[in-house]
């Protein structure tokens, strides 16, 4: 992402508006809108913000098996398919 197109003021999103979402959809960029000379929103079309959405939440997982590992919370594969087995027999009884 260039920063000098990137960061644009909020009078000329509200002047382009129509445009710059049409480009952000095209290059899956996003754009830094200031006001008053300071950043203070990001604009980015919607394929992009889900990705993000969808990196941060594996990211958290990861972040909380991490922790869970530190913790000791541990368990053997062995283990964890035995148990994924008991409850498939469970719950789905031949």
């Amino acid at each position: 992402m260039k920063l000098s197109r990137a960061v644009k003021p909020i009078s000329f999103f509200k002047a382009h508006a129509a445009e710059i979402i049409r480009e952000l959809a095209e290059n899956g960029e996003s754009m830094v809108i200031t006001q008053n000379g300071e950043a203070r929103a990001v604009v980015q079309d919607i394929r992009t913000y889900e990705e993000t959405q969808e990196s941060l939440a594996m990211l958290k997982l990861i972040a909380q098996s991490r922790r869970s590992m530190e913790r000791g919370e541990l368990k053997p594969a062995t283990e964890v398919l035995a148990d994924l087995e008991k409850k498939i027999d469970e719950d789905f009884p031949q």
